[in-house]
Order: C-alpha cells, then structure tokens, then sequence
C-alpha cells in the first residue's frame, strides 16, 4: 500500500500550526519555582533536541549526559510514534516514557517535549505524566506543548484530526485543563471540548504554580494568541537569514501579548539550529546567533542525531563560551 511522506519542506510549513513548551531563564534550588523570562534582556540559553527515531535509547542516553556535563541549559525530544523525517515504517520511541528515563539519568539540564501533540492524550492524563516527570527530574521539567500537525500518524493509529482551527481552540483548552489540575485542589472545567468534575490532583508539581510552558508556532489568527496566554517561551521556525522577518513577526507577537495583558518580556523567543548551520566556521556561527540575539532571540535549541556528538562537544567548547556571562 502506498505510504503518504511528508517532505522536509512540507513539514517546516506544517509547524506553522503547531504549539510547543515553556522554560526558565535561571535555574533555582529546590523547591523550584517558575519564573518569567526576559525575552529581551540576560544571558542566551543553549539546548539540544534529538529525535527518538531509528535510535535505541543506550544511542540516546549518552548525548543526553554529555550535554548535561557541558553545560547545556535545555535537553529535548519529540512526540511522534513513527519517524517524521523518514520512512514511517521505521523504529521511533514513545516521548514521554523516554523523557523520564533520561530525566532519572541527567542531573542540571532542563528536559522536555518539543513538543507534546495535543491531539494524542486527554489534557487532564497529560497533566499527570508531566507531574510525576517533574518529580522525577527533581522540578527540571519543561511543559512543551503543541496542537499537533502529522495527519499520517493521526490516520495509521485511527487519532482524531481535527482542522487547523478545532486543533488550536483544543489546545487552548487543554491548556486551561492543565493549569486548574497544577494549582487547585479539585477542579471543576466545562470546556467545548474537555470537561473536569471535583477533579483531584496529587502530588503537584515540584515547580510553583507548575512548570514553565513553551508554545511554537506561527499562526498570528490562531496559535499566536494561544502562544501569547500561555507561554513562558515561544519557539519559532525562521530561515536562516530573514532577521527583519524574525523582527516582524516578533513585534506582531508583542503587540498580542498586551492585547492579552501579558507583558511581552515575559515571554522569551527560542528557534532550532538545524546541523547545516552547525558546521559551519565557529567565527561564522557566532555571528548568526549573534544576528538572532539582535533581534531577540535568547534560547538556542541545537537539533541533532546521537551520531553528532563531536559537534555537540564543538558547540560546547567554540561557541557557547562567547555568550556566556562572566
């Protein structure tokens, strides 16, 4: 039977519509608590997102160490159950179950889901997978959370796929549902699409009022304004060098931000780095991330296979040590 396969390009434009997770600026002692992010002021934070496919987690568990001992701020995986940037027949592991084991494993660095599909789990389960990893991970854990885009996967496993509008309002809502269980002791919620009754909630999180949420996306009419509620961080795809169209966008989304009384400075701007841009000349790196700085990114998130371990060390050693406050 004929397989649908989404191209690189065609992926990238689906992202447009997806919401993804919310992180710190700082880390604190235990207990810890949320903060909000200057999104244009402090020092930049570097991360690393691998993609669970056609890997084993003994692949997996030692980039995630190293990336903790050298200093990375953030450690990420996915949330699909085939690939998605091969053939869908291959291998891929399950996120969430990952993220704890690697969570047990890691010690500083702040794990999550770049991002969690909303269409794949009832808010209110969620909320208790993301609860029990913020107690496993002693308050490190990040809410990344999307309204979710892989129609291929949604059809192979027989999940509701909702149009790009009903995904977006579901998020919304899930998103409500998520923080009454974080931050009351029984919650009762009469949504459209999700429905809470004396609902009990134990332990909360580490985290006060509950972990650091980040959303991504595009979509000014629909996701922007979800993003603009509810982030701690926004996370963004752009082309390599369209700056005034980060500048652009960025400024749209400040002006939602106080159109929903959120002060736009507590939301800070994160984007992936992608190999290709990695390998080039350090001097050269530097000065693109330099370039996104200006314009107020502070969050670097360095999308690689397990295989690039020496670009990872690289990265550590050439590039993070510029920007790093003395």
């Amino acid at each position: 039977m004929a397989v649908n396969r989404m191209s690189r390009r065609g992926f990238l434009k689906s992202m447009g519509t997806v919401a993804a997770a919310a992180a710190l600026a700082e880390r604190v002692p235990m207990p810890r608590v949320a903060r909000a992010t200057s999104a244009t002021a402090g020092k930049l934070r570097f991360g690393v997102q691998t993609a669970p496919q056609h890997v084993t987690y003994r692949d997996l568990l030692p980039v995630w160490q190293e990336a903790d001992e050298l200093g990375f701020e953030t450690a990420f995986v996915f949330d699909h159950f085939i690939p998605i940037y091969s053939d869908p027949s291959g291998p891929c592991l399950e996120g969430w179950t990952l993220l704890s084991a690697l969570a047990a494993q890691t010690k500083q660095v702040r794990v999550g889901v770049l991002v969690t599909s909303n269409t794949y789990r009832n808010p209110a389960v969620l909320a208790k997978m993301a609860a029990t990893v913020d107690h496993v991970s002693q308050g490190r854990l990040i809410l990344g959370m999307g309204a979710g885009w892989f129609e291929l996967e949604h059809t192979a496993y027989n999940i509701p796929f909702s149009t790009v509008g009903g995904r977006a309002r579901r998020l919304g809502e899930a998103l409500e549902v998520i923080k009454l269980l974080f931050t009351q002791e029984k919650s009762t919620y009469a949504g459209k699409y999700y429905q809470l009754k004396d609902a009990p909630f134990e332990p909360k999180t580490v985290q006060k009022p509950h972990p650091p949420i980040l959303i991504g996306g595009q979509g000014p009419k629909l996701i922007l304004p979800v993003i603009a509620r509810h982030a701690n961080i926004w996370h963004l795809r752009v082309r390599d060098a369209d700056l005034e169209g980060i500048k652009q966008l960025g400024a749209k989304f400040d002006a939602i931000c106080r159109q929903v009384g959120r002060d736009p400075a507590e939301v800070e701007k994160a984007v992936s780095l992608r190999s290709a841009q990695l390998t080039r000349a350090a001097e050269e790196v530097r000065r693109q991330i330099q370039a996104l700085a200006d314009v107020g990114i502070r969050h670097f998130i360095l999308s690689l296979s397990p295989t690039d371990r020496k670009l990872l060390g690289r990265f550590a050693k050439e590039i993070m040590p510029a920007f790093r406050e003395t």
